[in-house]
């Protein structure tokens, strides 16, 4: 694996809110070498500024700020923060995931984006949550019949602890989506809807199977909610992620 190991911002949102500086300097001095923002048009430029004195490179970016605002405006602010993999985290209606017109809809949306993200040289992709992998639809989940309609050029990004809490074998839907998938959220806990997350390599995944699955997609580390310190638990995050990576 030579991508190195990232961290979706939005793990550290609170104190980011008081100081992006401090803490985009805490992550890089745990040994991050790259970050994934939630809102890539919060100062765009003074966010690249920084992360390039720390030796942050930008893995992909969240993008909710698509679904609301001009596209060809956040497309710009990602150009400035440097990375050309631009995410929809979420802003779909759940219920779209439960029927195939709602699939097509998605799909209709997704792939649009795409052709605008394509005319700035990026490409789009979607991250799912649990209620994109609980629906079934004939026998497959929802995620997998969504892929089937969505354009080549569309990736997804595999949250893998949400893909498990929706009832999903993580590593059996990484390989039957192998190709689509360019990054994972690596997370751990419990496997338990409104539990807080623990550091990778504390709870029940089975991340060294999950990581097999998908050798060449961006591993970033997120804890939605964590119970203990959050950047003691990103350190031991990217410990235990490190150690599987050199055994």
């Amino acid at each position: 694996m030579t991508k190195p190991i990232s961290v979706q911002l939005y793990t550290v949102r609170d104190a980011l809110a008081s100081d992006r500086d401090t803490v985009l300097s805490r992550i890089a001095e745990i040994g991050y070498r790259a970050v994934e923002p939630y809102d890539p048009t919060d100062d765009p430029k003074g966010f690249r500024e920084v992360a390039d004195d720390l030796g942050l490179s930008v893995s992909g970016t969240h993008a909710y700020a698509l679904l609301s605002k001009e596209p060809a405006e956040v497309f710009d602010a990602i150009a400035t923060i440097g990375t050309d993999l631009v995410i929809v985290p979420g802003g779909i209606a759940h219920e779209e995931f439960t029927t195939r017109d709602g699939l097509a809809r998605t799909a209709d949306l997704l792939n649009g984006l795409a052709e605008q993200a394509a005319r700035h040289g990026m490409r789009v992709g979607y991250h799912n949550h649990w209620w994109e992998i609980e629906p079934e639809i004939d026998g497959r989940h929802a995620l997998e019949a969504l892929a089937d309609l969505l354009a080549p050029e569309v990736f997804l990004e595999i949250d893998t602890y949400w893909a498990a809490v929706g009832g999903a074998d993580v590593p059996a839907l990484l390989g039957r989506l192998a190709g689509r998938v360019l990054a994972l959220h690596v997370k751990d806990g419990p496997v338990v809807k409104g539990e807080p997350h623990t550091a990778v390599g504390r709870g029940v995944m089975p991340v060294p199977e999950i990581l097999a699955a998908a050798p060449e997609a961006w591993r970033v580390v997120e804890l939605d909610e964590c119970a203990t310190d959050v950047f003691a638990a990103l350190a031991d995050s990217h410990a235990y992620l490190s150690s599987l990576e050199g055994s």
